[in-house]
């Protein structure tokens, strides 16, 4: 049978092939060690988790909650926002709880594109950025991902040669996958872009607290004079602190996008378990210390990885912020493209990655290194990497030429 028309917008999921290997693989006894999926694996605090474990007691928690976040919700997010952005939110009108980014992103394309709208994406990103849009019927641009002056010749192209003229431009910074972070100034350039073209900029900010070393600490967007005319802001809890089960994260900005949003979800959902949003709650209000040990976790993994990578033959940029390495493919498999090359990472050392070319065409020379495995594992990994690096040309030569061009 013909397979449905939203269905036949999306392409391959690539990720699954690699899954699939990974699951074989372990089936057969293998011990994979997963730097694949951004799953944190680190425990969320335990004051959370006892929060969550006294609100549930009371049976008045287990009913509908609220789709939009319950009022204590939103008023901790905007004050979150107030503390550590200097951006001033009516917890009203302006915050809208989601369950995670994920969400969020995908029901504000269902609440603002119109079939054939064209949207502005960065290339590579996080998938749901183009394919929540896609499934809306949206047309997708690509744009660059680089913050600096490369950013805006495209954009003006578009601007010029799109029919109809781009409806809205996605952000994220600190990026997904390519970790590259974005300045105060960089962004007072696109808000300026986006009033004067009457485009909306929708910006990815789930990463705002995992930075390092002696970077100042991610801006939010809606810290620019205007911004709040043009933008909507996602954020999430599941990696500030480690709660990506929880699905809980959050929309800000622009009242009319956000009663848009609202609005689709109020048809759609309940919203999340009012225990989870209680504790939730407990979370931001916080002061800080749990957000600080999830970065410092995530530093020492990262270094460890760029050490015992580069040693191995695997040269690893360190990230400045996020959870992820986006690495280039050893000179000698670049050829053979990220997909190829990460089922033989699968196959060949136990070692699972992210496809750069599952976040868009032009990640395709690269792989995405997850931190979610702790020091050890990731030592274990660069050693089994080292190994088959250093014996492909032995172990490979009659499975695959080594020195064909794509």
């Amino acid at each position: 049978m013909e397979e449905f028309h939203k269905v036949r917008r999306l392409p391959p999921y690539v990720f699954e092939q690699v899954n699939r290997l990974k699951a074989s693989a372990r089936a057969g006894g293998a011990d994979i060690i997963d730097l694949g999926m951004g799953n944190p694996d680190l425990p969320t605090p335990k004051a959370i988790v006892d929060k969550l474990c006294e609100v549930v007691q009371d049976p008045r928690t287990h009913r509908y909650s609220s789709s939009k976040g319950i009022p204590g919700l939103r008023r901790a997010q905007a004050a979150y926002y107030a503390r550590r952005f200097g951006v001033k939110l009516n917890p009203e009108t302006q915050v809208v709880a989601t369950l995670g980014s994920k969400e969020g992103f995908a029901n504000m394309a269902q609440a603002i594109t119109a079939p054939g709208d064209v949207i502005l994406c960065p290339n590579p990103t996080y998938p749901i950025h183009a394919f929540g849009f896609l499934m809306a019927g949206g047309v997708i641009r690509s744009m660059s991902v680089e913050p600096d002056e490369s950013f805006f010749p495209p954009l003006e192209r578009a601007v010029r040669h799109s029919i109809p003229k781009p409806l809205a431009l996605i952000i994220n910074y600190p990026s997904n996958p390519t970790a590259h972070v974005a300045t105060l100034d960089f962004y007072k350039d696109v808000i300026a872009f986006a009033r004067k073209h009457d485009i909306i900029v929708l910006s990815d900010l789930a990463y705002s607290e995992i930075y390092f070393d002696d970077n100042a600490p991610p801006p939010s967007v809606l810290e620019v004079p205007g911004a709040m005319d043009v933008t909507v802001e996602f954020t999430s809890m599941s990696k500030t602190f480690s709660m990506p089960g929880w699905r809980m994260g959050f929309a800000v900005g622009n009242e009319r996008l956000i009663a848009a949003l609202t609005r689709v979800k109020s048809y759609l959902d309940y919203g999340a378990f009012t225990p989870i949003q209680v504790a939730a709650t407990h979370a931001l209000n916080g002061d800080g210390s749990d957000i600080a040990e999830v970065r410092n976790v995530y530093k020492r993994r990262r270094d460890v990885m760029v050490d015992t990578f580069g040693k191995a033959g695997f040269e690893v940029p360190p990230p400045a912020a996020t959870m992820f390495a986006w690495a280039k493919i050893p000179e000698k498999f670049r050829h053979l493209g990220s997909l190829e090359f990460s089922k033989l990472l699968v196959e060949k050392a136990d070692v699972a990655v992210a496809p750069g070319v599952g976040f868009g065409e032009m990640g395709d020379d690269y792989v995405r290194l997850a931190l979610v495995e702790n020091e050890h594992r990731i030592r274990q990994a660069a050693r089994n990497i080292k190994k088959f690096l250093s014996t492909a040309d032995e172990t490979m030569h009659n499975v695959i030429s080594l020195n064909a061009h794509r």
